[in-house]
């Protein structure tokens, strides 16, 4: 039969269940990557799992996000995280060598090959023919432990490309087309792949553009062919052996089926605060800016940045403007630099920051409430910036360059008649600036067996879970609507993070742009817990686990929601939170805030896949039907409390 790029990844990996739409199946993982807002939990799991070695051909820990060293506690963090890969057999990137997915896509990304990372946008990596997902971070230790990552086998969602991309418009504006088509929930459960003659004209790194922000339409991964733009940018990388083919074959069949013309698209443009709120530039055109970001994974590429300089060369940026550049890697920096881009952007008004996630996570870059932030960002959800109250919009480097220069967003296809710059011709470098003294390799098993973790005071330990009790009645401490994000959940930025291994510290951050009081309301009612309810496509945006964990310290029980995003309903039941749904999704609107929740015969209940369950509201006297979706694995981790405690009795 013929199969697609998806379906050879899957089967190549499978070890266990069978690939049909809507079931669990267990992929073997060959490649692992953690950053450190995420890295310093998988450290101490893999502690607490007693890990001698990693057991996967590659491991790598990034230092990409927490990078404002303000107080001790973020260097002794990334002091901890490199004792972690000096003892477990991982590599370790520096602080400042660049952000990890554009970072591995240079040194280890590999056709055919699976990847699994304690970061939502970890899917960029299908960009060069790899099937690579984002999970929570205790998912991640279990793969460099060697166990296989189990996923609910997604639908193929083929996208055929056909055309090319006129001047003006880029990679950015193809992924801006599919969430103005499609929104944040489009590519639930979904695997998008890309095909079509399309195809061959985007470069390996426009396709990790596209491939970085499925995360935003909720898909599992994104993958592309690896085909011959993507041997050309390894060979670029001086990595052409490791180039495998990987396209799909003649006749393969999609479960999904959509079509974009790439010469139809137009600049288009995410307003806040929504990756799914999508307009053309034009409709906009004349909003006046404060602040222009140019970086992060979402537009990673040399050719990203270069554009940018072009645009602006000569210029100067207009004085109401913040015009902030980040390179996304070190390597990155030197081509810009050596091909004298990097004085262009210097001499037009930009300033120059670290290789790193930087505002794309609030670490610095914040602006003020009243001002409008134009990024070329995968997110723009409320408050992800620093700023409570910001106004976020996301959008291609052609688009932020040209809006840098008038002051407001600006269609750049009208650069020409209104400051008479055409339309760049970039002659980039042909083979990139390797540079690897910024990350260590695995020490060998002789004396990683030696080393000792390095744990500063900000270094806690796991939580204690306890097993999950057949009765809960406990009070509703917070219900929210719709789409709302880990970043609502448990905030990031330069304030909460430095705490991302200090769970009890952090979890006084928990739902703070929703009820500042929860944490303290939350920790009087221990001893009954509490239950949250929520809209649909509950938890969506990063893969952080903190957002589970820190819940769960205060008391977390359960969550009814309308539906949730893929990764936090996984993060739920790994720290034994159960994820209850709605069956009449009308029934979120009835609870209130204080109302008494009780819901019993759990366990029973948990015996049966997808089995339907009464929640009773006590203070109003009416009953609710909910459902949950588990499988047998996952409702046995449940009910031991979650993963770390089912993996401690399964060791015995």
């Amino acid at each position: 039969m013929a199969r697609n790029v998806a379906q050879k990844l899957i089967e190549a990996h499978l070890v266990e269940g069978e690939p049909e739409p809507g079931t669990e199946i267990g992929i073997r993982i060959d490649q692992t990557l953690t950053q450190d807002a995420t890295g310093t939990m998988v450290m101490l799991e893999l502690e607490a799992m007693e890990l001698d070695r990693a057991k996967t051909e590659v491991s790598v820990q990034y230092v990409d996000h927490n990078l404002v060293q303000s107080g001790s506690r973020n260097a002794e963090d990334h002091e901890f995280l490199r004792s972690a890969c000096r003892r477990f057999g991982l590599w370790f990137s520096k602080p400042g060598n660049g952000v990890s997915h554009p970072t591995h896509m240079e040194r280890f990304g590999q056709p055919g090959k699976t990847l699994v990372g304690s970061d939502s946008h970890t899917p960029a990596a299908g960009s060069v023919g790899m099937l690579a997902i984002g999970v929570g971070g205790i998912e991640v230790a279990r793969a460099i432990a060697g166990e296989p990552v189990y996923v609910r086998m997604p639908e193929i969602w083929g996208v055929r490309l056909t055309h090319q991309l006129p001047a003006w418009v880029s990679a950015k504006d193809v992924i801006l087309e599919m969430l103005r088509r499609h929104g944040v929930k489009g590519g639930v459960n979904r695997v998008i792949e890309y095909y079509g003659p399309g195809v061959e004209t985007l470069t390996a790194m426009d396709r990790h553009v596209i491939a970085n922000m499925g995360a935003e339409l909720g898909a599992t991964s994104t993958v592309f062919p690896s085909d011959q733009q993507v041997r050309e940018f390894l060979r670029s990388q001086g990595r052409a052996d490791d180039f495998v083919d990987l396209v799909a074959d003649q006749g393969a069949e999609y479960d999904v089926h959509d079509v974009i013309d790439l010469a139809a698209v137009e600049p288009l443009i995410a307003t806040p605060s929504s990756p799914g709120n999508v307009v053309a530039v034009a409709e906009i055109a004349g909003t006046e800016i404060e602040q222009v970001v140019i970086g992060s994974s979402a537009n990673p590429g040399l050719r990203d940045f270069a554009m940018a300089a072009a645009i602006v060369g000569g210029q100067q940026t207009d004085p109401r403007v913040s015009f902030d550049v980040n390179p996304t890697s070190r390597q990155i920096l030197q081509d810009l630099t050596r091909m004298g881009a990097t004085f262009d952007l210097v001499a037009a008004g930009a300033r120059l920051h670290q290789s790193g996630c930087l505002g794309c996570i609030g670490m610095g870059q914040s602006p003020t409430s009243s001002g409008n932030s134009l990024r070329t960002m995968p997110r723009n959800f409320p408050g992800r910036s620093g700023t409570a109250d910001d106004h976020v919009y996301l959008c291609s480097p052609e688009t932020a360059a040209a809006s840098a220069l008038t002051g407001v967003i600006t269609d750049p296809r009208t650069l020409p008649e209104t400051l008479g710059i055409a339309f760049p011709a970039l002659d980039l470098p042909a083979d990139s600036s390797v540079n690897t003294a910024m990350l260590e390799p695995p020490l060998p098993a002789s004396e990683a067996a030696g080393v000792v973790l390095v744990k500063g005071s900000n270094i806690g330990e796991l939580p204690e879970l306890d097993p999950f009790p057949d009765q809960v009645e406990a009070p509703v401490l917070v219900k929210v609507d719709d789409d709302v994000s880990t970043d609502t959940i448990m905030p990031a930025g330069a304030e909460a993070l430095p705490f991302r291994s200090n769970i009890p510290k952090l979890a006084e951050f928990a739902f703070r742009d929703i009820d500042p009081h929860y944490p303290a309301q939350a920790m009087k009612a221990q001893a009954t817990g509490h239950v949250i309810v929520a809209g649909s496509n509950y938890g969506q945006g990063s893969s952080r686990e903190h957002a589970a964990i820190a819940p769960r310290h205060l008391g977390l029980r359960v969550v009814l929601a309308g539906s949730y995003a893929r990764i936090h309903w996984q993060n739920l039941v790994n720290f034994g939170i159960l994820p209850l749904e709605f069956v009449d999704k009308t029934d979120h609107d009835a609870i209130q805030v204080g109302d008494v929740l009780s819901v019993s015969g759990i366990q029973e209940a948990l015996g049966s896949s997808e089995a339907r369950l009464t929640v009773r509201n006590v203070s109003q006297e009416t009953e609710v039907r909910v459902r949950h979706r588990l499988s047998p694995r996952q409702a046995d981790v449940l009910l031991a409390g979650g993963l770390v405690p089912w993996l401690a009795k399964h060791r015995q």
